[in-house]
């Protein structure tokens, strides 16, 4: 028969055995430093985090936000984080100025009809068609970003001259009261702002498709440099994005919660505004056309997106 002390002993063994195993697992996840923005379009790294897919590729990953994807750019070529993300047009814009960025998984994207995006007019004004907003002074939140060059394709390709019109930059938050007190005659707004705004005020036109029909807005990027050293990793995290992307086109609701839970945004708003689409693979073709674009529209030769994209060399 075993004595009190030997089954202690066992016990004891028996404990030391699973805190072992435990911390032998722990070990093998890989630590991953992330920064995103605090908005539903860039909300994936929340979702993988919490429903476990960084987990399940073997990935510990410690996210922050950040307001801007030029200080996400800054931090990681000072090695603050490893993957950062962006819109398409911003990486272009940087890749142009030679500044080694790599787009390694791909965000949300745009598929037509959307109304996640539109611009706005007051409900009282008088401008009916593209041409009616030459010369007048248009919001957007960035300058040279998405929501600019997308207004200014609008209009040109339906009868309108952008070169005419002013473009200033106005917080999303502001664009509303700036419409209704006649500081600005239109506004390029977005979710969740946009479905609040066109309660008081009526949209022109809605969507990117001035753009594209369907196309990459947002990726996940790192510098070919860490990517280089960290071919493992980048993959596991390709891998745990494509798994996000699927879950969270299936699952607007517990996403919704996910998104409340980590940017403090409204659930009511939430369950009532359109929500992102993410795309499930990185392709050249579907960066290709907000590339362009921002080439047209800020002035610099466009590139194929290939040069872009991350590929690790063969072994």
């Amino acid at each position: 028969m075993m004595t009190r002390a030997q089954a202690a002993a066992v016990l004891v063994g028996a404990a030391s055995v699973l805190v072992s195993s435990a911390r032998g697992r722990a070990q093998t996840l890989i630590p991953i430093r992330i920064a995103t923005l605090p908005i539903e379009s860039a909300a994936e790294v929340f979702y993988a985090k919490d429903m476990g897919f960084f987990a399940k590729a073997g990935l510990d990953a410690d996210i922050q936000t950040m307001q801007a994807s030029a200080a996400m750019v800054a931090a990681a070529a000072s090695n603050a984080i490893d993957i950062g993300y962006s819109p398409v047009d911003s990486l272009a814009t940087i890749h142009q100025k030679n500044v080694p960025v790599v787009a390694i998984a791909p965000a949300n994207e745009y598929i037509s009809p959307s109304r996640n995006a539109g611009l706005v007019l007051a409900a009282n004004s008088s401008v009916r068609q593209a041409k009616d907003l030459n010369g007048k002074i248009i919001a957007v939140s960035n300058l040279h970003s998405i929501s600019e060059t997308t207004a200014r394709a609008w209009m040109d390709k339906n009868g309108g001259d952008s070169s005419t019109a002013k473009f200033v930059e106005i917080p999303f938050p502001a664009m509303l009261p700036a419409l209704q007190t006649g500081h600005v005659d239109a506004a390029w707004d977005a979710e969740p702002f946009l479905s609040a705004a066109t309660k008081d005020s009526r949209a022109i036109e809605y969507g990117f498709d001035a753009i594209a029909k369907r196309f990459l807005i947002g990726a996940w990027f790192t510098t070919p440099q860490w990517a280089g050293d960290h071919r493992d990793t980048v993959a596991r995290f390709a891998a745990a994005m494509h798994e996000t992307a699927i879950w969270a086109n299936k699952n607007p609701a517990p996403s919704a919660q996910i998104v409340a839970k980590y940017t403090k945004m409204d659930p009511a708003v939430l369950a009532t505004m359109t929500r992102s689409v993410y795309a499930e693979t990185l392709t050249a073709a579907s960066m290709q056309p907000l590339i362009d674009i921002s080439a047209k529209y800020n002035g610099y030769a466009t590139f194929p997106a290939q040069e872009l994209i991350y590929t690790a060399p063969k072994a």
